[in-house]
């Protein structure tokens, strides 16, 4: 289906992008993306998917608006404080871009609905703050087929890394973190702290990388893990190759399903 006048104006920018343009455009219209948590790594890539024109958002979210979210959870707004964070993320991506369908799913990921929820979406953005989730999360996309952008941050420090080994020789995210840390002994950003803006940088980064991998543009970023250090405003990229002793993608898995 053709662009249409509206949305040639609204997406202009987009596509005189030699990358980009009409047909890239219109692969975005049509592309499914599911974001988990609407927190300070969801907020950005939510918005940014919806100003870009991504046809279906779906944002996976059990919590509420809390005051100290609003340092860095920049979908949420003083008034939205005890709404649920699907329902103030949804609104303030519509207001940026009606022309987008936002599906709140204000649930946990669990074992016995992440299947059915990944299946009915092209992408996925990890933007939680738990590590049986991120692993939940993984293997959910690798049964599945999914493309998954993954973003993480802590303190002053990022870390970005997509993952798609249904594509070619692409590790998964055990092939870096084979099982999760032990309990308690990886502590939540309230006891460390995050800085608001450091969160913003790798949202927005996540948000860039599930642009690239629906319209095409410019090289993945899956075989690599991309490092932010923000006191320092340094970026590293490091290869990662597959793990032969994975225990989800490698040669003798012992994770057959979830």
């Amino acid at each position: 289906m053709a662009l249409s006048d509206e949305e040639l104006e609204r997406y202009a920018r987009h596509i005189v992008l030699r990358e980009v343009g009409g047909p890239g455009q219109a692969r975005l219209r049509a592309a499914k993306v599911l974001v988990v948590g609407a927190g300070g790594l969801g907020s950005p890539v939510i918005l940014y998917l919806a100003a870009a024109g991504v046809g279906t958002i779906g944002v996976v979210d059990f919590d509420t608006v809390s005051l100290s979210n609003l340092q860095r959870q920049i979908a949420h707004r003083t008034v939205d404080i005890g709404r649920a964070k699907t329902d103030s993320a949804a609104d303030t991506a519509r207001a940026i871009n009606p022309g987008v369908e936002i599906v709140g799913h204000r649930t946990r990921l669990t074992p016995e609905n992440a299947a059915s929820l990944i299946g009915a979406y092209d992408i996925v953005a990890d933007g939680s703050d738990n590590f049986d989730t991120r692993f939940l999360i993984n293997d959910s996309c690798y049964f599945a087929k999914k493309t998954l952008v993954s973003a993480a941050v802590t303190e002053f420090d990022g870390q970005l890394a997509t993952f798609k080994p249904h594509a070619g020789e692409y590790p998964c995210y055990r092939c870096i973190f084979p099982e999760p840390p032990p309990p308690g002994t990886a502590p939540s950003c309230s006891e460390t702290g995050v800085l608001g803006a450091a969160a913003g940088v790798m949202g927005t980064l996540q948000a860039l990388e599930i642009i690239k991998e629906i319209t095409g543009a410019g090289e993945t970023l899956a075989g690599h893990l991309l490092i932010y250090e923000a006191l320092s405003a340094r970026f590293r990229k490091v290869r990662v190759r597959p793990d032969p002793a994975c225990p989800l993608c490698g040669e003798n898995p012992s994770i057959r399903h979830i």
